[in-house]
């Protein structure tokens, strides 16, 4: 639905110029909860205003449901616009309005009668969650109410695509949680695109699909969530991993630790789908004659899948821990890893 090819853009100053998106290509598909991810500085914020030509590309492409947004004048960017929903991290909202007037605004813009209005803004405070709130003003909010207004705004023209830019990083992690399962809710019932921008891997993973990691404003890093969870190439990825999964200074205190008071193997298992809520290591328990200590692990929920990584010491016979290790890579779908050997 989505597809961007080329897209630069460059902010020119009194002594130099600045490459803000650096020759951008990239497809979103239709109904797709997409995440770009990057450290800030890194062209994110930039390339979503591009999206909606709140910024203009210095260079490229832009197509979103077969429209070049790139070619269209001053009026058809107007009215296409209606169709690019977009809330923000600090919810822009008018503070003299009520909640029920910040949603009805760009209704009124656009010229829609005042009963169709009404029904409208109706409907989007209860799909929000904010029944009972419609009189109130942005100052007698929460946070996370106010950030509801504005998602309920960006939705009030039927977008097809709503832009999200830092959209929950001011808000505090369980009203993020209510806010990104809000947007989930949000993309199962209207089957709209999500594009969502932020510098919190917690948050692709709790909701994207896919996800795109920028850096010096290139796109270094894509793919399906799982994939870059589990197999991050570029140093910024492994980085925005780390957030969710933790460091790899943990994993040299636990070899340590191992190696310094512990015998038999250590192994690191990586789980990854429905093999995460098996009794993988019961089952080891009975097949072979080895004991096994869980060390530490940890299960993080992906958007359609779970992926956990689980270190355990393994202790027996030579050949019967080797029996148990092959079985693992032989059998089962977990990817087993030997870090230390203590015999």
């Amino acid at each position: 639905m989505i597809s961007i090819k080329g897209l630069s853009k460059t902010f020119t100053t009194m002594h130099n110029q600045i490459t803000a998106v650096d020759d951008l290509t990239l497809d979103i598909n239709e109904g797709d909860i997409f995440g770009v991810i990057g450290y800030s500085g890194a062209g994110k914020s930039t390339f979503v205003r591009l999206l909606n030509r709140l910024e203009e590309p210095t260079e490229g492409e832009i197509v979103i449901d077969q429209q070049e947004i790139t070619a269209l004048s001053s009026n058809q960017l107007r009215m296409t616009r209606q169709e690019i929903g977009m809330i923000f991290q600090h919810f822009n909202l008018l503070w003299s309005r009520t909640v029920k007037a910040n949603i009805a605004f760009p209704l009124e813009i656009a010229g829609i009668p005042k009963r169709e209005r009404e029904e409208r803004v109706e409907e989007l405070i209860e799909l929000v969650g904010l029944t009972g709130r419609e009189k109130a003003y942005p100052s007698q909010l929460s946070g996370g109410q106010k950030q509801r207004v504005g998602i309920a705004r960006a939705l009030a023209n039927r977008p097809k695509v709503l832009l999200c830019d830092e959209a929950t990083s001011a808000l505090d992690p369980e009203t993020t949680n209510a806010i990104l399962d809000l947007l989930v809710d949000i993309n199962e019932k209207l089957g709209l695109t999500i594009i969502l921008i932020t510098h919190e891997m917690h948050v692709i993973r709790k909701i994207c699909k896919q996800v795109a990691v920028m850096e010096n404003g290139k796109i270094v890093e894509q793919g399906d969530v799982l994939d870059v969870f589990l197999r991050p190439e570029q140093q910024v990825t492994k980085k925005f991993v780390e957030q969710v999964m933790g460091s790899d200074e943990q994993d040299d205190d636990l070899e340590q630790l191992f190696s310094s008071s512990q015998t038999g193997r250590l192994l690191r298992l990586h789980f990854v789908g429905e093999t995460a809520n098996q009794p993988l290591i019961s089952k080891l328990a009975k097949l072979f004659s080895v004991d096994i200590n869980i060390l530490q692990g940890k299960i993080t929920q992906m958007q359609d899948d779970a992926y956990g990584t689980l270190f355990v010491q393994m202790d027996g016979e030579p050949d019967e821990m080797d029996r148990a290790v092959q079985y693992l890579a032989d059998e089962t779908s977990v990817e087993v890893e030997v870090i230390q050997h203590v015999e």
